[in-house]
C-alpha cells in the first residue's frame, strides 16, 4: 500500500526528521514537501532527503499570499499523489496517534472498513512551561493537553483527512476533501471520523460553512487521535510568530492563539509508545549523505534566530507576555470571571 504525505513548510528545518521519521513509522511511502522563502535550512534539507529518495521537494507554485492552497492544487498533479493508494494532508506540527493494532495507517484504515475518507480530531498540546528549545523529539516533550472532547469551550474540533485514491475529488482542501458537485447520494464517499463512525451528515456535504472543518469529538477518537503541537517551546513559538509576521513594531501582541491552545488541564502520554521506533528511524535518516549536518544546521540557525528576535524590545515583550498569561484559555476565563470565581 502506498500513501503518499503531502505538506508546505517554512523554516521548520529543525522539526523535518521527526515528522517524516514518525510518519515512516505510520507506513507513510512517499512524501511530498511544498518549500518556500527558507532561511533555516530546511530547503537545502529537504534537497538532501530527496537526493536520498526519501522525499519529493517542489517550490511552493504560490504566486501569491495561498499557499497551501495553491501548493493542495499542484499536488494533484503529481504523480507521487496520483500513484498513492491513500492521500495524507497535514503539517509538521500534526502527529497521528493510532490506538489499534500495530499502531498503522494500515491498522486504521481496516479498522474503519477501509472508507473513501478517515478525518482524524486534533487534540492540541500546551506548551507546558517549556522556555528553551531542545533537540529532541516534540512527541516526548509536551503532554499537557486539554479535556480531548473540549476545546476553548466548543464540542467541535478541527480535523484532518486521510484519503483514499478513489475518492471523488472535487478539491483537496488542508482539513478535508471536498467532492465533485451534484454528486448523487448513491455515489458520496464512505467517510469515518477516528472511531470509524460515518463522519455527521452535514460535514459530509459541507451543508454549514462554519462547520465545514470540524464536528463534535465526543467519542470521535477511539481508533485514533490527531495530535497537534502548535505551541512547542516559547523559543519556537518567537520564532514561529516572526515566520508569519516580520514586522510587529508599534503593534500590540494579541496571545490569544497562544492561550487557545495552552490548555494544562490534562495529560497525555500514549504517543510516546512510538518513542523506541522513532528514535531508531531518526538515527537511520541522520546516516543518510549530509542529513545530519542539515539537521545540525538547522537547528543552530533556529537558536540563532531566537537569539535575534530577543534583540528586539517588541520580542523580549511578546516573550514576557506568554510567560505570565493565564493558561485558562480566554473564553473559560471571562466565563469564570462572569461567575466571581477568579479576579
Amino acid at each position: 500500500m502506498r500513501i503518499t504525505a503531502v505538506t508546505c513548510v517554512k523554516n521548520e528545518g529543525p522539526f523535518l526528521l521527526e515528522w517524516i521519521a514518525f510518519h515512516r513509522l505510520l507506513g507513510v511511502t512517499d512524501f511530498l514537501f511544498y518549500s518556500n522563502d527558507c532561511t533555516d535550512a530546511t530547503d537545502r534539507l529537504l534537497d538532501a532527503l530527496a537526493r536520498a529518495g526519501v522525499v519529493h521537494h517542489l517550490p511552493n507554485p504560490a504566486q501569491g499570499r495561498n499557499y497551501q492552497m495553491e501548493a493542495l492544487k499542484d499536488a494533484r498533479k503529481q504523480d507521487v499523489v496520483l500513484d498513492a493508494d491513500w492521500v495524507w494532508i497535514a503539517d509538521v506540527d500534526e502527529f497521528p496517534n493510532i490506538h489499534v493494532g500495530d499502531h498503522s495507517f494500515a491498522a486504521l484504515i481496516d479498522a474503519c472498513g477501509d472508507p473513501h475518507a478517515i478525518s482524524l480530531t486534533f487534540q492540541f498540546f500546551a506548551n507546558g512551561g517549556t522556555d528553551t528549545f531542545q533537540d529532541r523529539p516534540v512527541i516526548e516533550q509536551f503532554t499537557k493537553t486539554h479535556n480531548p472532547d473540549l476545546w476553548c469551550g466548543e464540542s467541535a474540533i478541527e480535523v484532518k483527512s486521510l484519503i483514499r485514491s478513489d475518492f471523488p475529488v472535487k478539491y483537496y482542501g488542508a482539513h478535508r476533501p471536498f467532492f465533485k458537485d451534484k454528486l448523487p447520494k448513491g455515489k458520496r464517499p464512505s467517510w469515518t471520523d477516528g472511531s470509524g463512525r460515518a463522519v455527521p451528515h452535514r460535514f459530509l456535504v459541507a451543508a454549514n460553512p462554519r462547520r465545514i472543518r470540524k464536528f463534535p469529538a465526543h467519542g470521535a477518537r477511539k481508533l485514533a487521535t490527531l495530535h497537534h503541537y502548535a505551541l512547542r517551546s516559547l523559543d519556537s513559538y518567537l520564532v514561529k510568530n516572526d515566520r508569519g509576521d516580520v514586522n510587529r513594531e508599534h503593534r500590540a501582541f494579541d496571545d490569544t492563539y497562544w492561550r487557545e491552545r495552552n490548555d494544562p488541564a490534562w495529560e497525555d502520554r500514549s504517543i510516546h509508545r512510538y518513542l523506541p521506533a522513532l528514535d531508531a528511524e531518526m538515527t537511520a535518516l541522520k546516516a543518510l549523505p549530509d542529513v545530519n549536518a542539515l539537521h545540525d544546521e538547522a537547528v543552530a540557525l533556529h537558536i540563532a534566530k531566537r537569539d535575534a528576535l530577543l534583540e528586539e524590545p517588541e520580542y523580549q515583550a511578546m516573550q514576557a507576555q506568554l510567560r505570565a498569561a493565564s493558561t485558562l484559555p480566554p473564553a473559560e476565563e471571562a466565563m469564570l470571571r462572569d461567575l466571581g470565581l477568579v479576579a
